[in-house]
């Protein structure tokens, strides 16, 4: 029987050797879920959610509503115990990884590539980046600062300025920058400067 620590790290190699570069982040926060992990790439940002043996579907008719409103792309990776049904589950577009013990080692194969999602919304996306990250944004593109606004606000009159490949790329650019070392110092000057 596989567990989610027996596919996690894998995983990640597995992908790291399909998507160049990538920055894959852990434990994603998305409405009332949270994602597993969130794969960055430079033009992309895919949702992954794992379903070990160990696993059910109870939750995932929720999980994946959320993730279709945040991620441009969607995975499911599941083990054995799954692979033959998780169809059923799942959006005809994401994609499916299956994986499975052998020689003492997890093996994945992509059983189906994920298409773009139709259901994703802008104003989810963006909400995923840190209010210092929204502000190098409006930075970049020219844009008011709008110091004494919601993050609401703010996100809003990006999604108005900006066109969405150019935004696209931006977004995908400040989550692969992402630094969790430094963040905490970021967000204090950020405020600071408010």
């Amino acid at each position: 029987m596989l567990y989610d620590k027996d596919i996690r790290e894998p995983l990640f190699d597995f992908l790291d050797n399909i998507y160049v570069p990538n920055r894959i982040i852990e434990e994603k926060q998305m409405g009332r879920s949270r994602a597993d992990a969130v794969l960055v790439t430079p033009e992309a940002v895919f949702g992954i959610e794992i379903k070990s043996d160990a696993d059910t579907y109870a939750r995932l008719k929720r999980q994946v509503r959320d993730y279709n409103l945040f991620y441009d792309y969607n995975y499911i990776v599941v083990g054995t115990r799954h692979a033959y049904h998780i169809q059923e589950h799942v959006p005809k577009w994401w994609g499916i990884i299956t994986v499975e013990m052998e020689n003492g080692r997890a093996d994945f194969y992509i059983l189906r590539h994920p298409e773009k999602n139709p259901k994703v919304k802008w104003k989810r996306k963006l909400s995923m980046l840190w209010r210092p990250e929204l502000a190098h944004i409006q930075e970049i593109n020219n844009m008011p600062k709008y110091k004494q606004k919601s993050k609401d606000f703010v996100i809003e009159k990006i999604i108005e300025k900006i066109p969405e490949e150019i935004l696209q790329l931006q977004v995908c650019e400040e989550l692969m920058q992402r630094d969790y070392n430094e963040i905490g110092k970021v967000i204090e000057n950020y405020k600071k400067q408010s």
